[in-house]
């Protein structure tokens, strides 16, 4: 069966109202949890965290502005090409890097897995790829940390066989098939947060895991209902699905049959 690997690649630092409507002005630390995916013989990364190409990309210009509202914290030791190989993983064992949307914290490494397959929404991809300056901005997106040749290494997921998910994981009901996972990896929709915002579902041998991303910045969102600040929705993709979503992982949550993880919120 599958297993899940976790890591840290630096963090941002906003205020915890931000992520939690009501849980003040105080500022709070958001890891850039990167997750390494393991299944037949195989590994790929979800997400890589951040790395020196991010701070490099937002040195000067327009794209200063993003480390100014959510400063960032990184050193060379937490690269996650550095740390997969001090886990026994060197780049060119990967199978792919599962990208879940193009948020800066979540591709800031992409370059150092060259010729590695990126994988993603193509819809997603399409939204964003042409963007740049303030309109990329105030989508997350910094152009510089795509790699020249992603349109060449990319696989669009809903190029993948699609399967219906089991009922454990309702009211989730759709997914695409990771090729040479033999099943136990899935990779789905979560809407709202980010353009192409996706997840992956995996089977474990202790059962389901849904490695969420930022459907959710806190468990608080969708347990107890207490939803991000207004502002946040300024650089979301879509308010109304984001909340949508948040519903589904309530209810998902509720049913108790699949571990729920966030990449902004350690366990």
């Amino acid at each position: 069966m599958a297993k899940i690997h976790t890591f840290k690649a630096g963090f941002c630092t906003h205020a915890a109202c931000m992520a939690v409507r009501g849980a003040g002005l105080a500022a709070c630390e958001f890891p850039a949890q990167v997750f390494l995916l393991e299944a037949a013989g195989r590994f790929w990364l979800f997400d890589t965290g951040y790395a020196q190409h991010f701070l490099d990309a937002t040195a000067t210009g327009v794209f200063a502005l993003y480390r100014q509202v959510t400063p960032v914290y990184f050193n060379d030791s937490e690269a996650m090409r550095l740390q997969l190989r001090e886990f026994g993983v060197h780049e060119r064992d990967l199978s792919g890097v599962i990208v879940s949307h193009f948020h800066g914290d979540h591709i800031g490494g992409l370059k150092d897995f060259p010729d590695v397959p990126i994988i993603g929404s193509g819809e997603g991809w399409q939204q964003v790829r042409r963007l740049d300056g303030v309109r990329a901005l105030l989508q997350g997106f910094v152009p510089k940390l795509m790699p020249e040749d992603t349109d060449q290494r990319f696989v669009a997921i809903e190029s993948l066989a699609q399967v219906a998910l089991p009922s454990e994981a309702a009211p989730l009901q759709a997914a695409y098939v990771l090729p040479h996972s033999h099943g136990e990896i899935l990779l789905l929709d979560l809407p709202g947060h980010a353009a192409g915002h996706i997840g992956v579902l995996m089977a474990c041998d202790d059962g389901w895991h849904l490695l969420a991303a930022d459907a959710a910045w806190s468990r608080a969102n969708y347990q107890d209902w207490k939803l991000p600040s207004p502002l946040s929705y300024i650089i979301m993709d879509k308010a109304a699905a984001f909340k949508h979503t948040l519903r589904q992982l309530q209810q998902l949550d509720a049913g108790g049959e699949v571990r729920i993880h966030l990449s902004h919120e350690e366990e």
